[in-house]
């Protein structure tokens, strides 16, 4: 099964109506590197985040001894990746449960739309995945009997409203969809939602006409007016229901609460020691910062002991991050019948010990890597921007071909735009290309937050010669701030590296004669960098992180 999904992003050689291979900017490899001391810890030890970089609001499932894993993917395809790992810490990407056009579409929408906060479930042979395709059909489940895939056409949800699904199995045969959507009324106030219920046929897929259900009005305390109460789970331990919600907004406000309650039928009443999880009571800076954590899911291992995934970010001066929301283990501790995953006033640690030290399990490496296009198929790692579309990409013979497409990345259309995840504040990402022998195409290297903010280092071939360039995209308007003319009129290779230093980002390329800065080599530039905060959230706005990778285009 696992095959199927994957040769859903193969690389079949097809090309676009009136495209011509000869156009194609060919890359002979990529390398992604980081330096080791962000990532190696002690053999007993691992290091949060667990899975780091651009993959926010985690939800987790276990069958037997395996555990598995999904995020948000908002406008990148194939989206909805989905990670398995054995003893919590260690996650190989398997798949993705959104792979082909006939699912859904992100054509037209920002990157921050799409696929928000989804739920993963395992029950009686069965793996559900509830999420929202916002400005592109709702709600919807998809299933499969093999997470890694092949998953099934969405079942569309259409009285459910909001966003953030839930899906729960009771003991008594019964399942129900909890989500956030507008409070009943008018809004109070500026963020005020509300959590809804409804009882869930799974023999017809469709909730139970008139069951809806009023869970939470508000949040925690209502006379507070707390906001965005979203991200809904529920539990079941020792004859209680429990839920489990963000709260606060996915800023540094950002909090983890949580209710309980006897009987579905019945109010839930919110824990006095809310809230579970948060940092917002924490300074920054602050050495080893985390902040904005929540979005939680639990999850109780085969030896009884329980854990949480959740989301956070590391900031860096400050509250600037530009690797986005990422994925979070803590251990979690059940004090007098109430869930507590780190109390008030506690900062996350970075590095614990390994919850299963002795139990192996497959990973993927996150932190530094090098693809050689030797395989036919594209690699799980790569995703590209709303399309499902991949007839512009081609591998053979070594290296990877992009045909150029007309969309710039500033479109909200197709893009020839492959890009990994940027996992950590420093990085390097380095590739050799060559260009095409016509004129009128251009390829490189993106650091790409969204279609309003990016950086282009890109290569064209003119009459005049081989010309570099960097392009820089602030809030929808390019500007080339570098440009640099090599000697030679159409050099064999053409080696680019992107390097990234917390605030700033650097554009170097490879000559006999070694590496040189694009910037130094640009009159009226007085530093080596460029500033690198304009992909930062806080900054470029939305709910992705940056990506790296490689981009062809017709200029």
């Amino acid at each position: 099964m696992k095959k199927k999904v994957i040769s859903a992003l193969s690389l079949i050689g097809l090309y676009l109506p009136g495209a011509s291979a000869t156009d194609a900017v060919e890359f002979d490899w990529f390398r992604y590197d980081t330096p080791p001391a962000l990532y190696e810890v002690e053999e007993t030890q691992f290091k949060n985040p667990v899975l780091p970089g651009y993959y926010p609001d985690p939800s987790i499932t276990r069958k037997g001894d395996d555990y598995y894993l999904v995020n948000s993917s908002f406008s990148y395809t194939p989206g909805l990746p989905v990670f398995h790992s054995k003893n919590l810490t260690d996650w190989k990407l398997v798949g993705y449960a959104l792979d082909r056009a006939s699912q859904t579409s992100f054509t037209g929408l920002g990157m921050s739309r799409g696929i928000f906060a989804p739920t993963l479930r395992y029950h009686d042979g069965v793996f559900y995945l509830i999420t929202t395709a916002v400005d592109s059909g709702g709600n919807f489940i998809l299933t499969a009997t093999d997470p890694a895939g092949p998953w099934s056409e969405p079942v569309w949800l259409p009285e459910v409203g909001g966003i953030d699904p839930d899906i729960f199995f009771d003991d008594n045969g019964k399942a129900y969809i909890a989500h956030n959507d507008a409070p009943p009324g008018e809004p109070l106030y500026n963020g005020h939602r509300a959590i809804w219920l409804w009882e869930f046929d799974l023999t017809t897929m469709k909730v139970v006409p008139s069951s809806r259900k009023l869970l939470v009005n508000g949040g925690v305390d209502i006379s507070q007016k707390p906001v965005w109460i979203e991200g809904p789970h529920i539990y079941k331990k020792d004859g209680w229901y429990y839920l489990t919600c963000a709260e606060g907004g996915t800023g540094p406000q950002h909090s983890q609460v949580v209710f309980r309650t006897r009987s579905l039928n019945d109010a839930f009443v919110p824990y006095q020691n809310n809230p579970i999880l948060t940092q917002r009571d924490l300074p920054l800076p602050r050495p080893d910062a985390v902040d904005a954590a929540g979005h939680a899911d639990f999850i109780q291992g085969p030896d009884g002991r329980w854990w949480s995934v959740f989301l956070a970010t590391r900031p860096y001066l400050n509250d600037w991050y530009n690797t986005g929301r990422e994925t979070f283990l803590l251990p979690m501790t059940w004090q007098t019948g109430w869930p507590m995953i780190l109390p008030s006033g506690k900062p996350i640690p970075v590095t614990l010990p390994k919850p299963y030290p002795d139990i192996k399990s497959e990973s993927t490496a996150f932190y530094s890597w090098r693809e050689d296009f030797t395989d036919v198929e594209l690699g799980l790692r790569w995703q590209g921007l709303r399309s499902f579309n991949r007839d512009w990409v081609h591998i053979q013979g070594g290296r990877m071909k992009l045909t150029p497409l007309r969309e710039p990345l500033t479109s909200k259309g197709d893009v020839s735009y492959l890009g990994v995840h940027q996992s950590a504040a420093e990085y390097a990402v380095e590739t050799e290309m060559y260009l095409p022998e016509s004129t009128g195409v251009s390829g490189g290297l993106a650091a790409f937050q969204s279609e309003t903010f990016h950086y282009y280092f890109g290569a064209r071939y003119t009459t005049a010669g081989t010309q570099l360039f960097v392009e820089r995209t602030v809030d929808g308007k390019t500007s080339t701030v570098a440009t640099h003319r090599l000697k030679a009129m159409q050099p064999e290779a053409i080696t680019l590296r992107i390097r990234g230093d917390k605030e700033r980002i650097y554009f170097d390329f490879r000559t006999s004669r070694g590496w040189t800065s694009m910037l130094e080599k640009t009159a009226n530039i007085s530093s080596p960098a460029m500033d690198a905060t304009w992909l930062s959230t806080n900054k470029a706005g939305g709910f992705v992180g940056t990506t790296l990778g490689l981009h062809s285009r017709k200029d």
